[in-house]
């Protein structure tokens, strides 16, 4: 029995020192709204249809998004984007760098690129950046790559 504990905590041990990509599953954004806009939103919830201000907010929202799903996904296969969470690791640049490839990156949701890719690989890989909600990356990268993001 105490060889399984052994081995349990070596696997924890071996785990914590895995380097692990830090992707935000949210991004934190500010609005100014009108006092008339923000006292109705605060009679909403006071009245028990929204738990608080930012379930109000984010219901609104979803439903917008509901309604425009459509030209959402037209635009999506128009303008080729990728759709969610695209991972660019130092080994996929490497790829690239070793085919020819330069990349066109177009990413509806996040894109992020290690922090271990170097400023060279990246120039050398990268053409262009198009993000449509949030690029993660180190600022070093992307001070580099800035003439190239847009």
């Amino acid at each position: 029995m105490r060889s399984d504990i052994v081995s349990t905590n070596e696997l924890r041990n071996e785990l914590k020192n895995e380097p692990k990509p830090k992707i935000a599953e949210s991004e934190k954004i500010t609005i100014n709204l009108g006092m008339i806009d923000l006292g109705q939103i605060d009679l909403l919830v006071s009245e028990g249809f929204y738990s608080n201000r930012t379930d109000l907010i984010r219901t609104a929202i979803r439903n917008q998004l509901n309604t425009h799903a459509d030209v959402v996904r037209q635009t999506v296969a128009r303008r080729s984007l990728v759709l969610g969470m695209h991972h660019y690791s130092r080994a996929d640049l490497e790829a690239a760098q070793a085919a020819g490839i330069r990349l066109q990156i177009q990413v509806l949701g996040m894109a992020s690129i290690a922090n271990d890719v170097p400023v060279e690989l990246a120039l050398a890989t990268i053409e262009s950046i198009s993000v449509l909600g949030a690029l993660h990356a180190s600022n070093t990268l992307k001070a580099a790559l800035a003439e190239r993001i847009r």
